[in-house]
C-alpha cells in the first residue's frame, strides 16, 4: 500500500463513519440540538461538505467539485451555525448526496497524484497544522471523525443505537 492508497482509505473510512452516524435519522432528527448552543447534525454535515471544498479546492490539483444547491454554502457557514430556523435546510438524502459527491471528487483527484505531490507545501491558514498536501488531506478525514463524536451525542439523546 502506498500513501495515496492509505489516504484514500482514510477518506473512505471517515465517510463510512460520518454517514453511518446518520443512519436512522429522519430529516427532522437532523435539526435536533443535543444541548443549547450546540450545532445540529444538518449544519454539521453541510459544514463538512463546504469545509472539504474550502480546504482542498485550491490546493488539491485537478479536483473538480460538483455544484452545490443555491444557498448551501451560506446556510452552512459560520453564521448558519446559530440559526434557529427549522426550514431551508437540506433533506437527509440531500446531505448524503452532497457529502458523497464531494468525497468522490476528492478521492478521484487524489488518485491522479503521484506520491511526491503529497509533499507539496500547503498555503493559507492551515499550513501550520498541515504543512504538506498529504497532511491536509488527512486533516479532512480527521475533521469528519471529530464531528462523529457530536453526531454520537445526538444519537444517544434520540435513543438511537450506539454505533462503532
Amino acid at each position: 500500500m502506498n500513501a495515496i492508497e492509505l489516504l484514500s482509505d482514510s477518506l473512505r473510512g471517515s465517510e463510512m463513519v460520518t454517514l453511518g452516524f446518520l443512519d436512522g435519522f429522519s430529516d427532522a432528527d437532523l435539526l435536533d440540538r443535543p444541548v443549547d448552543g450546540a450545532n445540529h447534525a444538518a449544519w454539521q454535515v453541510g459544514h463538512l461538505v463546504i469545509a472539504e471544498r474550502f480546504i482542498l479546492g485550491s490546493q488539491l490539483p485537478g479536483v473538480n467539485y460538483p455544484a452545490l444547491p443555491a444557498g448551501f454554502e451560506a446556510r452552512h457557514g459560520k453564521d448558519g451555525a446559530t440559526s434557529t430556523e427549522s426550514t431551508g435546510w437540506a433533506t437527509k438524502a440531500g446531505y448524503e448526496q452532497a457529502f458523497r459527491e464531494t468525497r468522490a471528487a476528492t478521492i478521484a483527484a487524489l488518485a491522479k497524484l503521484n506520491e511526491s505531490q503529497l509533499d507539496t507545501p500547503t498555503e493559507g491558514r492551515l499550513a501550520a497544522k498541515a504543512p504538506k498536501l498529504g497532511n491536509l488531506i488527512q486533516l479532512v478525514a480527521n475533521h469528519d471523525l471529530m464531528h462523529g463524536g457530536q453526531f454520537s451525542v445526538i444519537r444517544r439523546k434520540q435513543g438511537k443505537p450506539v454505533l462503532f
